[in-house]
């Protein structure tokens, strides 16, 4: 008898990617200690994920066949029991072991505003009162909170909220109302089913003056039986493109009174007469939307495009069509240089990206520290700017990557099932949650001195300087990117300088950041030669430059992906596995479909009434 067309799933590795590790140029394990901040690093994450990995309630082996309500559901049961495992090992809420649990989790365990934002604003921008009172609850998930930001008519532009907050001396509160419908808060995660308490920002009013954007702790629903409070009407927005399993949701309030002592106040308060006082910058206020952004640049957006070139690169060197030559096998599609041409620039960018985003973080440390130790917000314009800047370029870049690396994958990655769709959708969002990524890009351009010439020859002329900036403003993004773009690449140049006694590395380093660098001319080069940077010659000899550093990498491609360390049940792809079985899970999960389970019996019984 001949072998089964459908047999169990197949032992070991399949040989076509067992081949493409057998000697890489590098010592695998030592990318994978840079990339994880060193070796103790890597051993604690490892450690963290096995313990998630070996808990049932952590399983999402069905994630592609839940509705809507189970993924939410799925979401809420895995935040609490990722509590009760804090609680039972010992992990603290800002310690090395909690942060590897939420990054391997990601929005894909529920309360992530709450935890990633709520809490840490609280921190930020609160008192060693409010401090103490509030974070102790939140981290127990007796209450559960939202960072209520966005409104229904205004989103990045922050100066334009309508949300309003009037102090009442008379009775120590403040009145919080939305007095249109434009400034219903819309779009904030953990709001439309689970938040009880709700981080507003609203425009301060107090004798008789707007003080600006501030931040409110505000009760939203009851604690007993989690009904909306009087003059809060609250839900969930509906279906998105993707984070089905999240509740973003809308807040209606009117005539809501909250305590005095709820205003954050570490920077600003208002006194018990109703006197305004401020203490330090008035870009405080932004220093959460700050944070929020370093933390999606590591945890969602660069994780998305490193997700997708384990997936596309694994799965074409197990997928072979056609022949190069005749009389031989069919060819691994890696081996095409049209496809290293789609994939390894998006390899050289995780990189590039990863220890751009590291040494930003380093930056928002150092920044944070001066703030709250001697009163120093000299660096935050720089600080804003940047982050602004460097979320919209990654965002645009890993987006447009992921949807690369899909479309490499043919057919197969059209299908939910190899998980690149479900990272399109999701990054996507990025380009548009925490700034819309040309705005964003806009913010940069006010920092970067001389980019405007043509601006101040405007100015010069007698336009009015808004009219001046909006005829000039693509220019002024154009120049952000490439602001940005330079610091990239010569962060990456400055990481390699650092890498002198591991030559193996730096030299597979030194690969990826030329490519990086040189696919980034061949996407501008019509800037590069319209400026007079660069000669038609001159681009073709980056042309030939690049077609080389792909062959460089061609040997080292899986190498270089598997050095990211992700398991299976962090790729949730059936053409990415590790072992490149890729045609067998394809296969096997599509066992699973509902539309599978029974015979569509509704169907028969509709299609025999209409004959």
């Amino acid at each position: 008898t001949g072998q089964p067309l459908v047999t169990a799933t197949q032992s070991g590795v399949n040989p076509d990617i067992h081949s493409e590790r057998t000697s890489p140029s590098f010592p695998v394990e030592r990318v994978t200690n840079l990339l994880d901040g060193g070796a103790e690093l890597t051993a604690t994450r490892r450690h963290v994920e096995s313990i998630i990995n070996s808990d049932s309630t952590f399983s999402q082996d069905d994630r592609y066949f839940l509705t809507r309500v189970e993924q939410y559901e799925g979401s809420v049961r895995r935040a609490v029991r990722l509590r009760e495992k804090m609680k039972e090992l010992g992990w603290a809420d800002n310690g090395t072991e909690a942060m590897f649990a939420f990054r391997v989790l990601g929005a894909d365990v529920a309360f992530g505003i709450h935890n990633g934002v709520f809490i840490p604003t609280i921190k930020e921008l609160g008192i060693e009162a409010q401090i103490a009172k509030w974070v102790p609850l939140a981290q127990d998930l007796q209450i559960i909170g939202t960072y209520a930001q966005t409104e229904l008519g205004h989103g990045t532009y922050l100066r334009g909220l309508e949300t309003t907050v009037t102090f009442d001396p008379s009775n120590q509160e403040f009145v919080i109302n939305m007095p249109r419908l434009s400034s219903i808060k819309w779009w904030p995660g953990d709001l439309g089913r689970s938040a009880t308490h709700a981080l507003v920002l609203a425009q301060l009013y107090t004798q008789g003056k707007c003080q600006g954007m501030h931040a409110f702790i505000v009760q939203i629903r009851s604690l007993v039986d989690h009904s909306s409070l009087p003059g809060v009407t609250v839900g969930d927005i509906g279906p998105k493109m993707n984070f089905d399993q999240v509740d973003n949701g809308f807040l209606i309030l009117q005539n809501v009174h909250i305590p005095r002592e709820n205003m954050l106040c570490r920077y600003s308060e208002v006194s018990p007469d109703g006197t305004y006082v401020k203490r330090g910058s008035d870009r405080i206020n932004y220093f959460s939307m700050v944070l929020t952004r370093t933390r999606l640049l590591s945890a969602e957006i660069i994780p998305a495009l490193a997700k997708a070139c384990v997936i596309a690169i694994r799965y074409s060197v197990v997928r072979r069509q056609s022949k190069l030559k005749p009389g031989e096998m069919e060819t691994k599609i890696l081996d095409y240089q049209m496809q290293q041409q789609k994939l390894f620039p998006q390899l050289a960018t995780v990189f590039a990206f990863h220890f751009m985003a590291s040494s930003f973080e380093a930056f928002c440390n150092q920044v944070k520290v001066q703030i709250k130790s001697k009163g120093d917000f000299s660096s935050l314009p720089e600080l804003h700017a940047l982050s602004a800047g460097l979320k919209a370029l990654l965002s645009d870049v890993c987006s447009a990557g992921v949807e690369t690396c899909r479309r490499a994958c043919g057919g197969h990655g059209y299908s939910l099932l190899s998980g690149l769709p479900s990272l399109y959708t999701r990054v996507a969002g990025s380009c548009t949650y925490e700034g819309e990524n040309t705005v964003m890009q806009l913010q940069t351009a006010r920092l970067i001195k001389n980019a405007g010439f043509q601006l101040q020859s405007l100015l010069q002329s007698g336009v009015e300087q808004y009219v001046a900036w909006d005829s000039t403003s693509i220019l002024l993004a154009q120049a952000a990117i490439a602001h940005c773009q330079y610091t990239i690449v010569n962060n990456f140049v400055e990481t390699m300088s650092r890498l002198q006694h591991e030559p193996e590395i730096q030299q597979v380093l030194q690969v990826l950041c030329d490519l990086y660098a040189l696919s980034g001319i061949l996407a501008n080069a019509e800037e590069f030669l319209h400026d007079g940077y660069m000669t038609g010659h001159q681009l073709d000899l980056v042309t030939a430059s690049q077609r080389d550093l792909l062959t460089c990498v061609r040997k080292d491609a899986v190498s270089l992906v598997d050095a990211f360390d992700y398991s299976d049940q962090q790729l949730h792809s059936a053409i990415g596995s590790y072992d490149g079985h890729a045609y067998q899970r394809l296969f096997e999960w599509a066992q699973k479909a509902p539309m599978n389970a029974k015979v569509p019996f509704a169907l028969f019984l509709a299609l025999s009434s209409c004959c």
